[in-house]
């Protein structure tokens, strides 16, 4: 996440220059910091190792929602800052989608590849979203 922190006003300034949203820089930045553990995932799979693959890519969004969300709760209500989502009523809509989708998906405790797609069909909508809103 340094990194991340490191590259912000340069990946700021070309966003700017391309004239695209703002929004876009958060998505950057979000993929700069699980960026280790998706190309882990990624050669995982591709070794047809799927179980571990899975457990890289589930196990880093579960740290990084359940560490950052907390984190930025606690420091909000310590600095009494207040927090805002900063999700627009189609975003909200699609992390509704997602929540639904993703419980329909693992209440059985097996996913089909169909599952993935519909997930994947989703996170397609929300970059498009992000890009052209």
């Amino acid at each position: 996440m340094l990194l991340a922190k490191l590259l912000a006003p340069t990946i700021e300034t070309s966003v700017a220059q391309a004239g695209a949203p703002r929004a876009l820089v958060g998505v950057i930045v979000a993929a700069l910091g699980l960026l280790p553990e998706s190309m882990a995932a990624a050669r995982a799979a591709l070794a047809n190792r799927l179980q571990t693959s899975l457990n890289l890519g589930i196990g880093s969004a579960l740290a990084t929602i359940g560490l950052t969300i907390p984190g930025v709760a606690a420091m909000a209500l310590i600095t009494g800052v207040p927090i805002s989502l900063g999700l627009d009523p189609k975003g909200v809509i699609l992390l509704f989608l997602t929540l639904l989708v993703a419980t329909q998906s693992l209440a059985t405790g097996r996913t089909t590849i169909l599952q993935g797609v519909v997930h994947l069909v989703i996170f397609g909508v929300y970059m498009f979203t992000v890009v052209v809103p």
